[in-house]
């Protein structure tokens, strides 16, 4: 695992997450995407998606993953935000992005995956930041396209039938992979 001391910027501190993290970790990324909880910010799925968005052996699989960490997010030593980097070759994936529902909307989000690109950059080398987002979120498609991230028309299926991922609401879901190039 690619270990970073933490680092602070302004009252947020950023570090890698350890298995000590998961039983905070896994309520927060379920409270950004999934239930009632999860509509009090922006980013839901609960309209298109029940069921859990992840569970400790998923984020315990990020962690301890070689070439990936789950980033940290702490406001007064207290998480309030993570998300998934993966190293791939020349680009490293971003994924399980969460902000707690309410801090959603002031433009945390916005510092965060700043950071994030920074660290793929420093860490890896990186020249290129990917993610998949759920082709119909087309709000959530806009807030990376005005961040700089392309879509790209490269889809792939959702997993239907397999509840770790959640149960599908619609018929018509898919991933579709976003890109930008890292200066």
């Amino acid at each position: 695992m690619d270990t970073a001391p933490a680092r602070d910027s302004g009252e947020l501190t950023y570090r890698d997450a350890v298995e000590a993290d998961v039983p905070a970790l896994v309520p927060l990324i379920e409270s950004a995407y999934r239930g009632d909880t999860s509509r009090t910010g922006w980013t839901t799925e609960a309209d298109i998606l029940d069921g859990q968005r992840t569970d400790p052996e998923g984020v315990r699989g990020v962690i301890n993953a070689p070439g990936s960490t789950l980033l940290i997010v702490e406001r007064g030593g207290e998480p309030i935000a993570c998300c998934q980097l993966e190293h791939r070759g020349e680009a490293v994936y971003f994924g399980m992005f969460a902000v707690r529902p309410e801090l959603q909307g002031a433009g945390l989000g916005r510092r965060i995956i700043t950071e994030a690109e920074r660290t793929a950059r420093e860490r890896w080398g990186a020249r290129e930041m990917h993610m998949t987002v759920i082709s119909v979120r087309d709000e959530l498609v806009a807030w990376y396209e005005r961040r700089g991230y392309r879509r790209t028309g490269m889809l792939s299926p959702f997993p239907y039938g397999d509840e770790r991922f959640g149960i599908p609401q619609r018929d018509d879901l898919a991933f579709e992979l976003l890109v930008k190039e890292l200066p």
